[in-house]
């Protein structure tokens, strides 16, 4: 059986890897310019002790950067990818266009045509590309990965779950089921009250993050599609229409929108009436099977100019939970020297 999943994680590994475009050299992401520091930031220099970051130092492939109690950094790349760690936080800048999270929290930006990166958390890696994310990596090896505009391609490394999460949504490690949770809507504004977005200089992907933002709110605003069709249904407001004026507008809504916007007309739906989301989730899944939503349909078309990666291969397969357990994060660090367990080789 391991033998089986060996073979089948193999070609899954290499097209993972191929998701990623060609573009800068993978050295763009081996060192780094510390570009702010907030209270106690530290290098790790690989074999050495650690020593307080200064502003417009370099940091290169091999060292680690770790953060204390109410402390934060951020970190610029050659190509202009950013990284922002939060409190108590490890970081170690790793080889090629990976990104290593030893554990924390941490924003990630990476500009459009750049070559993309891939950023790793414990036994979860995601490929992104063109795209700002914000990520926690807890003690517990919960992950929590939330995209605030563009596209990624997260993977479960050693199973072969493969999901696809847009601007907007969230996605969850589960260390206890092993496996990816489905992706669920999130408030991007509330998103933004983050320190890693807040307390620092504006994002140069700040219009798109705003985009999705209007996008979100549009869909519910007075006199907005959804209101509308609400009250053509016959109901005073969306808040006062009956379950079933709410669904009738809301399907007169599904089967005319384009492809590329139900995800924000449902996550709207849901957000203003709560107590119809399991019928608004059926109703939407019904006219994506209908209208054949899949790689080649123009959702992933359709998307306003924010650049969109290749859509992830339809991977989505069952989770074998004896596979998998989670990793332990590493760092090269004087302050957790490594230790012989005497377990055996």
């Amino acid at each position: 059986m391991e033998r089986r999943c060996i073979l089948f994680i193999a070609p899954l590994a290499l097209a993972l890897a191929n998701w990623l475009p060609n573009g800068l050299s993978a050295a763009d992401l081996e060192e780094a310019k510390v570009t702010q520091v907030v209270q106690e930031v530290k290098v790790v220099p690989s074999g050495a002790a650690a020593r307080p970051a200064a502003v417009n130092e370099t940091v290169r492939q091999g060292n680690a950067v770790q953060t204390g109690t109410q402390s934060r950094t951020e970190l610029t790349f050659r190509d202009q990818t950013i990284t922002r760690l939060g409190e108590k936080t490890i970081y170690n800048i790793g080889g090629g266009r990976t990104i290593d999270m030893g554990s924390g929290q941490f924003l990630l930006y990476v500009p459009k045509n750049k070559g993309g990166a891939k950023v790793k958390m414990g036994p979860v890696t995601a490929a992104i590309t063109g795209t700002t994310v914000l990520g926690n990596v807890l003690p517990s090896g919960i992950v929590e990965f939330t995209v605030l505009e563009g596209t990624a391609c997260i993977h479960l490394d050693r199973v072969g779950q493969t999901l696809q999460v847009l601007g907007g949504q969230m996605v969850v490690y589960d260390p206890v089921l092993r496996r990816l949770e489905d992706p669920v809507e999130v408030d991007l504004q509330q998103e933004l009250s983050s320190p890693l977005v807040r307390d620092f200089r504006q994002l140069p992907s700040a219009p798109l993050i705003n985009e999705e933002i209007q996008s979100q709110h549009q869909v519910v605003a007075p006199n907005g599609d959804l209101d509308r069709a609400v009250r053509a249904a016959g109901a005073a407001s969306i808040e006062t229409a009956t379950p079933d004026q709410f669904m009738q507008g809301f399907n007169s809504l599904l089967v005319s929108y384009p492809p590329s916007q139900v995800r924000t007309l449902v996550a709207g739906a849901i957000r203003a009436r709560p107590d119809l989301a399991d019928r608004i989730t059926a109703a939407a899944g019904q006219v994506r099977r209908v209208q054949g939503y899949g790689k080649d349909a123009k959702d992933y078309k359709e998307y306003k100019g924010k650049e969109i990666a290749e859509p992830c291969p339809p991977w989505n397969q069952p989770v074998q939970p004896f596979i998998i357990s989670p990793l332990t994060p590493q760092v090269n660090s004087p302050e957790q020297p490594p230790t012989n367990d005497h377990h055996g080789d």
